[in-house]
C-alpha cells in the first residue's frame, strides 16, 4: 500500500504539471486569447529542477482561483437583485396570507406524520408481542423503523402535495413543499439505511451494528434533508417562484454541507463498517480463504471510493457551470477502476503467496526472494498503469506529457534513471544477501556440512560492508539524478577521510590488524583464546575494531585489535589431555601402567566421554625419577575443549583404582618426627639433663613414602 500511495502522489504531481492544463478555463467564462507558441524552456537541475519549472509554468498559466471568485461574485450580485425584486414586487396577496400558506402546509405534514408515527408505534408494539416476532430480534428492529418512520414519511408527503393543490402559487407554498419534501426524504433515507444495517445484527457483528445505530440517525437525517432540499430548490417550479440564482446558490451551499457531513460520517464509521465487511463465520473463513483475504483488503479501502465521490461532488458544487454528468461519470469510472485494481492486487498477492509457500517447502531461498522482488515490481507497474488510466479518465495522459513536453521528458528521464538504479541495487542486494544467508544456515540433514566458525565470522562483516557500499552508491547516484551537485560532497568526504586517517592512527591500526586477524583465521566466534595482554575467554563477537571475550566468570572484555600481539587459540582442530602421575619407589611400575590403561579404557567406553576422544590412550611410561618418586606420563587426543572433561574423569577413575591396589601407591609428602643424637644439637640450650646419645625429637620434618 505504501508504494501504491507513493505512485499516486507522483501521478498527482505530474498531473499538476501536465501540458493539458494550459488551455483550462471555466465554462461560462471567456477563454483567454491564444498566444503564439513559445520555444520550450531549457530544463536544468535534474528532477528537482524539472518539477520546479513545471510548478512555475502551471502557476503562470492557470488562473483558476480568480476566475472562480469572479463567477461567484456575478452570481451573488444576480441573487441580490432577485431578492430585491422578490421583496419589492407588487402582489395581490398580503404577507400574512403567504405565511399562512407555509404554516398550513407545514401543519398538514406535521400532523399527518405525527398521527401515523403514533399509530405505527402502537402497531409495532402489538406485533412485537406476538409469537413470530418475539424470537426474531432483527424482525422487531425492522418493524421499529418501518412502521413509525418509513411508512409515515412515504404517506404524509403525497397528502401534503394533494392539499397544496387547493392553495394558490406563492412563496410560502413553495417553501413549505420544499421543507416537507426534504424532511420526508431525510426520515425515509435514515430509516431505510438503518433497516439495511439491522440485517447484519448477528454474532460478533452486534457491537458494530450497535455503534452505527447509536451514531448514525442524526447525521443521516441531516444528509438526507440537505440533499433533498438542494434537489428541491433546483426544480423549475421553485426556481420560478423564488428566482434561479437564489435557489441555485442555496442549493450549492446545502449540497456542500451535505457532502461534508457525509464525508465525516464515512470517516467516523470506517472501522465499524470494515468490521461488518470482513467478519464472517469461522467455517466460511476457513473454506474460502481467498475471499476472506479480499474482504479484509476491501474493508480497509471501502471508504476511499466514497470519499472520492464526495470530493468530486463538492468540487462540482463549488465550480461554476461545469458539466455535472461528465464529472459524475468520471468519478464513477474512477471508483470502478480503484475497486478493480484492489481486487487484481489481491489476486496477485494470493498467487505470489502460494509460490512463496512452495519455494519454502522446496527450500529454495533464491526463488522466494526473487518472487518477492517480482511481486514488488508488479505492484509498481500496476500503480503506474492505474495512474495512467486515471489520468485518461479525467482527460490527462502522463505518457503524452512525458513525450511532448520538455519538462515531462526531463522528469521521466530522471525517474527512469533513479528507478533503474534502485532496481539494480535491489537485485544485487537480493543475490548477495541470499547467498550469505544460505551460507550461514545450519545444516538441515546430515549430508550438508555445518558452516565453519571462520565463515560465521567473516560473512556477517562482509554483509554489513556490502550493505553500506550499495546504500552509499545508490544515494550518490540518486542525488545526482535529482539535480544535486555531488562533486563537493565527494571531495569533502575524501578530505574528511584523509583527516581521520592521519588523526586516528590507532584506529587505523586496530582496523588493519583486525582485518588480517580475520583473514588469516587466527580466531573465530566461539573459540577459547588467551591473549598476551592477560585476557582469556570465549570469542563472542568481532567488529572492525574490537574483539569481545567472555571469561570463565561471565565477564565481558572488549580488546582493540591493535593491542593484540600474540594469540593462543585453544579451540582449533584438536587438543591433548596430558596426565603426569607420580608413584613411590616401592610401586610396581607394570601394575601402575596397567591401572593407567584400565582408567583410559573406561573412559573410551563411557557413553558421553567417548565423543570427546580422537584416538586411544598413549602411555609414554617412566618420564623421570627424582627424590619424590617415579613419574609416569600418558595422554589422550581429544576434540577442542574436550580435554578438561577427559582429564577430570581420568583422575577420578585412576584414584579409585590405585586406592584398591596393594602394589601401587601415589607419592606423597607429609610431616613426621625424626630421631637425632644429642651431640648433634651442640650449641642449643635444654632445660633438664639428658642421657648421652639419647634421641632428640625434631618436628615437621618431611618424609616421602
Amino acid at each position: 500500500m505504501l508504494k501504491f500511495k507513493t505512485a499516486m502522489l507522483l501521478g498527482a504531481l505530474l498531473f499538476l504539471g501536465s501540458n493539458e492544463l494550459e488551455a483550462a478555463t471555466l465554462p461560462g467564462l471567456p477563454a483567454a486569447a491564444e498566444e503564439p507558441a513559445k520555444p520550450e524552456p531549457l530544463v536544468q537541475g535534474g528532477l528537482l529542477g524539472a518539477i520546479s519549472s513545471s510548478i512555475d509554468d502551471v502557476q503562470d498559466k492557470l488562473d483558476l482561483n480568480e476566475n472562480l471568485v469572479d463567477a461567484w461574485r456575478v452570481r451573488a450580485d444576480r441573487a441580490a437583485d432577485e431578492v430585491d425584486k422578490l421583496v419589492n414586487q407588487p402582489s395581490s396577496r398580503s404577507p400574512m396570507s403567504v405565511v399562512g400558506d407555509f404554516l398550513l402546509l407545514s401543519g398538514v405534514w406535521l400532523g399527518v406524520f405525527a398521527l401515523l408515527t403514533v399509530l405505527g408505534a402502537l402497531l409495532d408494539k402489538r406485533l412485537s408481542e406476538g409469537r413470530f416476532f418475539r424470537k426474531r430480534q432483527r424482525s422487531q428492529d425492522l418493524l421499529g423503523y418501518l412502521l413509525p418512520y418509513t411508512i409515515p414519511a412515504l404517506i404524509c408527503l403525497p397528502l401534503t402535495l394533494y392539499v397544496s393543490h387547493f392553495l394558490p402559487n406563492s412563496v410560502g407554498r413553495a417553501l413549505a413543499l420544499c421543507f416537507a419534501y426534504a424532511t420526508s426524504s431525510g426520515i425515509f433515507s435514515t430509516s431505510m439505511f438503518l433497516c439495511v444495517i439491522v440485517m447484519f445484527n448477528t454474532g460478533h457483528k452486534r457491537r458494530a451494528v450497535q455503534i452505527i445505530r447509536d451514531y448514525c440517525p442524526k447525521p443521516l437525517f441531516l444528509i438526507g434533508f440537505l440533499a433533498a432540499l438542494s434537489d428541491a430548490l433546483t426544480s423549475p417550479q421553485i426556481a420560478r417562484q423564488l428566482g434561479g440564482n437564489i435557489t441555485s446558490s442555496i442549493a450549492v451551499f446545502t449540497g456542500l454541507f451535505a457532502s461534508i457531513i457525509f464525508g465525516l460520517l464515512v470517516i467516523r464509521l470506517r472501522r465499524p463498517v470494515a468490521h461488518l465487511i470482513r467478519n464472517r463465520a469461522l467455517a466460511q473463513r476457513l473454506k474460502q480463504p481467498s475471499l476472506q483475504e479480499s474482504l479484509r483488503i476491501f474493508s480497509g479501502l471501502w471508504y476511499w471510493p466514497i470519499l472520492l465521490m464526495v470530493m468530486v461532488s463538492a468540487i462540482n458544487l463549488i465550480g461554476v457551470g461545469e458539466d455535472n454528468q461528465k464529472a459524475l461519470r468520471c468519478a464513477l469510472f474512477t471508483t470502478i477502476l480503484l475497486i478493480a485494481t484492489v481486487f487484481l492486487s489481491t489476486i496477485f498477492q494470493h498467487l505470489f503467496k502460494s509460490g512463496k509457500a512452495q519455494a519454502i517447502q522446496r527450500s529454495s531461498a533464491y526463488k522466494e526472494r526473487f518472487l518477492s522482488l517480482l511481486h514488488a515490481l508488479l505492484r509498481i507497474v500496476m500503480a503506474v498503469v492505474f495512474i495512467e488510466i486515471l489520468g485518461r479518465i479525467w482527460g490527462v495522459s502522463l505518457f503524452e506529457f512525458a513525450e511532448r513536453n520538455s519538462v515531462g521528458r526531463a522528469i521521466s528521464e530522471s525517474l527512469s534513471s533513479m528507478g533503474l538504479i534502485f532496481l539494480v541495487t535491489w537485485l544485487l542486494w537480493v543475490v548477495l544477501d541470499t547467498a550469505i544467508q544460505e551460507a550461514l544456515k545450519p545444516p538441515i540433514n546430515k549430508r550438508t556440512t555445518q558452516p565453519s566458525t571462520r565463515v560465521k565470522t567473516i560473512l556477517p562483516l562482509l554483509r554489513n560492508a556490502i550493505k553500506i557500499i550499495l546504500v552509499v552508491i545508490c544515494a550518490i547516484t540518486t542525488m545526482a539524478n535529482l539535480g544535486i551537485n555531488v562533486a563537493p560532497l565527494l571531495a569533502g568526504a575524501g578530505v574528511v577521510g584523509l583527516a581521520i586517517g592521519f588523526g586516528s592512527q590507532q584506529l587505523v591500526q586496530d582496523v588493519i590488524t583486525g582485518l588480517f586477524i580475520i583473514i588469516e583465521d587466527t580466531l573465530s566466534i566461539g573459540d577459547w583464546v588467551v591473549l598476551d595482554s592477560g585476557h582469556a575467554g570465549t570469542v563472542e563477537g568481532l567488529t572492525i575494531r574490537t574483539l569481545r571475550l567472555r571469561d570463565g566468570k561471565g565477564f565481558v572484555h572488549s580488546v582493540p585489535f591493535g593491542q593484540i600481539k600474540a594469540v593462543t587459540n585453544q579451540s582449533r582442530q584438536f587438543a591433548y589431555a596430558f596426565f603426569s602421575v607420580q608413584f613411590t619407589y616401592d610401586t610396581d611400575v607394570d601394575k601402575a601402567i596397567e591401572l593407567i590403561r584400565e582408567a583410559g579404557e573406561s573412559i573410551r567406553e563411557d557413553a558421553f566421554l567417548k565423543y570427546n576422544l580422537q584416538g586411544p590412550l598413549d602411555v609414554f611410561g617412566v618420564d623421570k625419577m627424582d627424590l619424590n618418586g617415579v613419574v609416569l606420563t600418558a595422554q589422550f587426543r581429544t576434540v577442542s575443549g574436550g580435554q578438561y572433561a577427559v582429564s577430570r574423569a581420568f583422575n577420578q577413575r585412576l584414584k579409585k583404582l590405585v586406592d584398591n591396589s596393594p602394589w601401587v601407591h601415589f607419592a606423597q609428602t607429609y610431616p613426621q618426627q625424626v630421631l637425632m643424637p644429642k651431640h648433634a644439637m651442640a650449641g642449643q640450650e635444654d632445660d633438664g639433663p639428658a642421657p648421652e646419645n639419647s634421641p632428640v625429637l625434631l618436628p615437621d620434618q618431611p618424609r616421602t613414602q
